[in-house]
C-alpha cells in the first residue's frame, strides 16, 4: 500500500510541477502519467490472460497492490489444486470400494436412467457400464413390478425375483432415494440364491414334518380324550391324562400354525382376491373375544361400516383375530381394548389398542419372529404358540400392507395394520353397482294416444318383444 501511495504521489507531483512552474513546459509531465497508466493496464491485462488460460501464478510478483492481488489469486489456485487432488483421491477410493463390493450397485438419474454401475451389476442385473450409460433400467432388467418399485422408492421392503438373463439367480433389490428432492435412485442388488434355497428346504421340511406329525397326534389326542371320559379310568389317572391331553392340544395348535405359515410362504400374493366385509368380520371376532375374555376385559370399537377391503377373507380374518385375541390373552383383567377400522388420508388402518402393562422397547423389533415370547411362562399358560404375529406379518406382506407395533411401559400397546388406499372399496358403491335397474312402463296417456294396431301386427310385435327379452 505504501509503495502504491508513493508511486501515485510521485506521478501527480511530476505531472503538476512543470505546469505550475512554467505552463509552457506542462507537456513534460505527460510521459510520466502515460507510463503510470500503461503499468496499471499491463498488469491488469496480464492477470486477465493468466486467469483465462488457467495458468498457474508463480513468483516473482509485481510490487504494490498488484503483487498482493497476484499473491492472493495464487493462494486460491493452490487451495483449489489441493481440493481437486483430494476429490480425485476420494473418487478413486470410492470407485475401488464400489468395485470390490460383491453386491450390484446402480445409480439412476431423475428419469431412472443408468448413470453408473459397478462390475458386479453386470453379473447380477445385466447392467454393463459405460455401455448402458443413459439407458432406462426397465429396458435392461425386465420385470412387471420393477417400474412401480423404483418409482415408489421404498427402501424398507426388498423385492425378490429371478432375472431373465439368469434364471438360476435369485436377486434381492433395494431402492434408496437420494439427490435433489429424493428423485435419484441407488439400486442395490444382492445374490440371495443360497438363502432362498435354504429357506425353501426349511419351509418344505417344516411343512412335511408338521403334516406327518398331525395324524399320530390326532390319534393320541383321541385316545387320551376317550380315557379321560371313560368310567373305568381310575381317579388318580385322570389328572395326568388331562395334562397329556392339554399338551397334545397345544402341539396340535403349533402344527396348525406352522402349516399356515408354510402355506403363506408358498406365494407372495393371495391366490384369490375378493371383497372382504371388514366391519362384519370385526363384529364376529369381537363376539369371540368377549367369550374368550369371560367379562374380564372392556371392549370399545370405532368401525367405519361403509369401508370394505380387497383381499383374502380367510387370511385377513386370521390376522385380525390374532391381534384381538392376543390383546385378550396377554393383558391382565380390567384392561380396556379398543378396536378401530378407519380410512386415513392415504391409507386404511386397523388399530388394536390396549392400556395394559406395555412391552419393553428391546422386545419390539423381535415380536414378529417365530416362537419369540416376552414372558415364556405366561405365554404357555395363555395357550400361545409364539407364531401369531409371524402369521400376521406374512399376511400383511401378501396384501401390500405393513404391521406397525408401538408400546410404552405402563401405558399399553398398539398394533396397526396399514393397507394401501387402492384396496379400499365403499359399501355404497358396491350396493349401487349390484342394485337392479327398474324398467319403465308406458303411461296411460301414451297408451291412449297410440292407435290400436291390427291383430296380426299385434301378435308379431308381441313375439318380437318376447324374443328380445
Amino acid at each position: 500500500m505504501s509503495f502504491e501511495v508513493w508511486l501515485f504521489t510521485t506521478t501527480i507531483v511530476l505531472c503538476t510541477a512543470p505546469w505550475l512552474a512554467a505552463p509552457e513546459w506542462a507537456w513534460v509531465g505527460t510521459p510520466v502519467l502515460v507510463a503510470y497508466l500503461l503499468r496499471q493496464l499491463f498488469l491488469l491485462i496480464h492477470l486477465a490472460l493468466l486467469i483465462r488460460r488457467h495458468h498457474r501464478l508463480i513468483p516473482p510478483f509485481p510490487r504494490g497492490l498488484w503483487g498482493e492481488i497476484y499473491r492472493s489469486i495464487a493462494q486460491y489456485q493452490q487451495r483449489g489444486r489441493k481440493g481437486r487432488k483430494r476429490q480425485i483421491r476420494f473418487t478413486r477410493r470410492f470407485r475401488e470400494a464400489a468395485n470390490a463390493v460383491p453386491d450390484g450397485l446402480v445409480i439412476l438419474d431423475k428419469q431412472h436412467r443408468v448413470e453408473w454401475a459397478n462390475p458386479a451389476a453386470a453379473t447380477l442385473m445385466n447392467v454393463h457400464w459405460p455401455e448402458d450409460d443413459g439407458r432406462p433400467l426397465f429396458e435392461i432388467l425386465n420385470h412387471p413390478d420393477l417400474k412401480d418399485f423404483v418409482e415408489v422408492g421404498e427402501s424398507l421392503r426388498p423385492m425378490d425375483f429371478a432375472p431373465e438373463h439368469n434364471r438360476a439367480l435369485m436377486l434381492s433389490l433395494r431402492i434408496t432415494p437420494f439427490g435433489e428432492r429424493k428423485r435419484q435412485r441407488l439400486v442395490v442388488a444382492r445374490d440371495i440364491t443360497k438363502i432362498y434355497h435354504l429357506n425353501m428346504i426349511r419351509r418344505d421340511f417344516v411343512a412335511n414334518a408338521s403334516h406327518e406329525l398331525r395324524t399320530p397326534l390326532t390319534v393320541i389326542a383321541g385316545f387320551l380324550e376317550s380315557l379321560i371320559d371313560a368310567s373305568a379310568t381310575p381317579q388318580n389317572h385322570r389328572r395326568p391324562l388331562s395334562l397329556m391331553h392339554n399338551q397334545a392340544e397345544r402341539m396340535r395348535l403349533i402344527i396348525e400354525d406352522l402349516l399356515t405359515l408354510s402355506r403363506l410362504e408358498m406365494h407372495e400374493h393371495p391366490e384369490a382376491q375378493e371383497l372382504v366385509d371388514v366391519p362384519d368380520e370385526l363384529h364376529l371376532i369381537l363376539q369371540e373375544a368377549h367369550a374368550l375374555s369371560k367379562g374380564r376385559h372392556l371392549f370399545s370399537t370405532d368401525v367405519d361400516e361403509n369401508l370394505l377391503l380387497l383381499g383374502s377373507q380367510p387370511e385377513l380374518r386370521s390376522a385380525f383375530s390374532n391381534l384381538v385375541f392376543n390383546a385378550v390373552k396377554h393383558t391382565p383383567e380390567g384392561t380396556e381394548i379398543h378396536v378401530r377400522w378407519s380410512a386415513l388420508s392415504d391409507s386404511l388402518e386397523l388399530r388394536v389398542e390396549d392400556n395394559g402393562p406395555g412391552i419393553e422397547p428391546e422386545h419390539l423389533p423381535r415380536l414378529t419372529e417365530r416362537f419369540y415370547r416376552i414372558d415364556k411362562a405366561r405365554s404357555r399358560e395363555s395357550g400361545g404358540t409364539g407364531l401369531g404375529l409371524a402369521i400376521v406379518k406374512h399376511i400383511m406382506n401378501r396384501h401390500d400392507a405393513r404391521l406397525l407395533i408401538a408400546s410404552e411401559i405402563g401405558r399399553g400397546s398398539t398394533f396397526s395394520c396399514v393397507f394401501p388406499r387402492a384396496r379400499a372399496i365403499l359399501r355404497e358403491e358396491v350396493e349401487q353397482a349390484t342394485a337392479p335397474r327398474a324398467v319403465p312402463e308406458p303411461t296411460t296417456i301414451e297408451a291412449r294416444s297410440t292407435p290400436a294396431p291390427d291383430t296380426a301386427g299385434s301378435h308379431l310385435d308381441r313375439g318380437r318383444r318376447s324374443a328380445a327379452c
